[in-house]
């Protein structure tokens, strides 16, 4: 006797390992919308802080930022024709505040001037630096104000000969006379003396330029460990949020996918504008050869928040309609269902996953500036 297995049920059961697989790939593309969400809030705020501590803004494009200004007002029209959640509204909103406030410190900084400086305006720290580096020149400098014959330092009588006062004691071993020093001694006559040897002061400039070298170098380091920190404690603050909010376990069974006419149209108008907005930038940083005034955070951030959203549109997972529920969701698809839901999905969102791709690596260029620029700044410090 034959006993014939009944396969009715087992074509029919839905099977729990490839559908939780799919609700990993839905939470983790939650997380990175989350982590994205909390990248772009905090995207302006090291641009904002570091043209406050500068006392100016000319490291940033102005048609940059007004270009970004217009993508992101066609990102609230298109996000509201489009009927996105109401957060993702806010957000645009929120960012559209942030450009406003980069433009004030624009105009504020260096007045309503279109026009793009080429080189970048003094700061308090390189006007001090400055300062040390040629204190000895400006001080040997001669004005229209200033003698002509040096000054006396009190060792000089007006005959233009000192003597050494024995009671000063002899020189002491290892010590060497200062540029300042050098040139009082060079012009007196008390090298001339055997109890005042004449030595030549040895030159500065290798143990300055070493000097210098070691505090770049510790300045480049502790840069990367404070990025690094920042981008870090981002990161997991996104992660905590989509942690913590409703729905994170399950998501319920999405709308609709509708595609609106318009909202397309200026999701599209929005992708070529952030495309375009960071040509400016890419520009002046060219002409400048420089990247002194912009913050390496404000585009790490973006490159960031770019590059999860586009993760979390592409790891999408489709929720089909129908059939029995397995973790608060239903997963039974017909054949080709999940394909077309999933392109469905892209589609709605191929401009807004255009623009942030395209502008992920036109943020790489800017990156690749930061670095090529870097190495020219220490050959002129140098």
């Amino acid at each position: 006797m034959t006993v014939r297995r009944d396969t009715s049920s087992i074509v029919s059961r839905p099977r729990p390992i490839i559908f939780y697989f799919g609700h990993i790939c839905q939470s983790h593309a939650n997380q990175a919308r989350s982590i994205s969400i909390a990248c772009w809030v905090v995207v302006f705020s090291p641009q904002i802080i570091e043209n406050f501590r500068r006392g100016s803004a000319d490291g940033l494009s102005l048609l940059f930022l007004i270009v970004w200004l217009a993508g992101d007002v066609f990102n609230i029209l298109g996000a509201v024709m489009q009927g996105v959640l109401p957060t993702m509204i806010i957000l645009a909103v929120y960012y559209t505040l942030a450009d406003i406030v980069l433009l004030g410190q624009c105009f504020y900084y260096r007045g309503f001037n279109l026009k793009e400086e080429l080189s970048p305006s003094p700061t308090p720290e390189l006007l001090n630096s400055d300062a040390e580096q040629n204190g000895t020149e400006s001080q040997t400098t001669p004005t229209e104000r200033s003698s002509l014959l040096p000054k006396s330092n009190g060792n000089d009588n007006h005959h233009g000969s000192t003597s050494q006062d024995p009671r000063d004691g002899p020189v002491s071993d290892g010590r060497r006379p200062s540029a300042n020093s050098y040139h009082d001694i060079f012009h007196s006559s008390a090298h001339l003396s055997p109890a005042t040897p004449f030595i030549e002061p040895p030159s500065d400039t290798a143990r300055s330029r070493a000097q210098r070298a070691r505090r770049r170098r510790i300045s480049a380091l502790q840069s990367i460990l404070f990025n690094l920190t920042a981008v870090a404690l981002v990161c997991a603050a996104g992660v905590l949020g989509w942690y913590v909010s409703p729905g994170s376990k399950s998501s319920p069974d999405p709308e609709p996918l509708t595609l609106d006419l318009f909202g397309q149209v200026f999701g599209y108008f929005c992708a070529v504008l952030y495309l375009g907005s960071r040509l400016p930038q890419l520009l002046l940083n060219y002409r400048r050869k420089s990247t002194d005034g912009v913050s390496l955070l404000f585009f790490l951030f973006a490159c960031i928040g770019n590059l999860t959203y586009v993760l979390s549109i592409l790891a999408y997972s489709p929720v089909c309609s129908g059939g029995p529920e397995i973790m608060g969701r239903h997963h039974k698809c017909r054949s080709g269902e999940a394909a077309a839901l999933y392109g469905r999905y892209v589609l709605v969102n191929l401009s807004w996953l255009v623009g942030s791709a395209g502008t992920l690596l036109l943020d790489m260029a800017i990156f690749t500036q930061f670095f090529l620029y870097r190495d020219t700044k220490a050959g002129d410090d140098e």
